[in-house]
């Protein structure tokens, strides 16, 4: 990733290069996407949010042209510039400002949990919004024979209330996921090593700890979609960064060789969503008990 990143950095037509081929390819290869807000993470992080405009508006014309010549239509460009650059770039000159992964992070959920709850409260029925949405996806699967219009509208009418939520969680964690990749670019190319410091060092403030057992207790009264299960849905990424963040301090300290995280990583991926809930946890707990010092190295015994 290292020659990536150093050719992000060369000048604003290598990023907007970079940035408008990783987002034209999102639209195909969703994961391809982090490369591109990552782009745009890093070249804000290190010139400043002017310049990561510059290299947005560049890239965000390329992919206009391109969708306009090949969809017919420039609306695609605007979902990557808004979904994948305009939140990571807000949040990169945050992260410039504040020198923080943790009060960054902090921020954009405050921002996540603010939009839900203007969502809830301008929106009467936001599971009614979605099935209406995705009404021509139920009607072609229906057509095409897969499923009976029955089953389809059961299926689609008991899944829909559950999307606000999952959206929103979906994007807060591709957004700081895409913000942490640039700011590892960075360490990477001006000062190697930093990020890992950063990262290990994760940690949310007290009231998101109290926030996420006030919701989880909440859940366990009134459990099913609403406010209070889409809250906990946006916010779980800021526990899932500092479980990780506990992974990787243990890892650190223990001196556990690097497979082993690797190891763990692809165990994440294997088993999701069961494992991201598990790590999420372990964030929530370390917020009380602070885990990377309890289960951290022990001072050899004297003698």
């Amino acid at each position: 990733m290292k020659p990536l990143a150093q050719f992000i950095t060369r000048g604003p037509a290598q990023a907007a290069l970079v940035a408008w081929g990783t987002g034209v390819l999102s639209l195909l290869l969703p994961f391809v996407g982090l490369l591109s807000s990552a782009t745009v993470a890093l070249v804000t992080l290190r010139n400043g949010s002017g310049y990561g405009v510059r290299v947005g508006a560049l890239a965000g014309l390329g992919c206009m042209v391109l969708c306009t010549l090949l969809l017919g239509s420039p609306w695609p460009a605007l979902a990557v510039v808004l979904i994948l650059w305009l939140p990571v770039w807000v949040l990169a000159a945050v992260l410039r400002f504040s020198r923080s992964l943790a009060f960054t992070a902090q921020v954009a959920g405050l921002v996540g949990a603010g939009a839900m709850l203007a969502i809830h409260v301008l929106v009467a029925d936001p599971g009614h919004y979605w099935l209406r949405l995705m009404e021509p996806f139920q009607a072609a699967l229906v057509k095409d024979g897969g499923l009976d219009a029955d089953v389809a509208q059961a299926l689609f009418a008991s899944l829909t209330p559950w999307l606000t939520g999952a959206f929103a969680a979906a994007l807060m964690l591709q957004v700081l996921l895409g913000l942490f990749i640039g700011r590892w670019w960075q360490a990477q190319v001006y000062n190697p090593g930093g990020f890992g410091a950063d990262f290990r060092s994760f940690r949310l403030h007290p009231l998101f700890g109290i926030a996420g057992v006030s919701l989880a207790v909440a859940g366990g009264w009134w459990p099913g979609p609403g406010l209070i299960t889409d809250l906990l849905l946006v916010l779980s990424p800021l526990w899932l960064m500092q479980g990780l963040a506990v992974i990787h301090q243990l890892h650190t300290e223990r001196g556990a060789h690097r497979r082993w995280l690797v190891g763990f990583y692809v165990l994440l991926v294997a088993f999701m969503p069961r494992t991201l809930v598990l790590v999420a946890c372990i964030g929530l707990v370390d917020i009380w008990a602070d885990l990377r010092v309890r289960l951290g190295r022990r001072p050899d015994s004297p003698g």
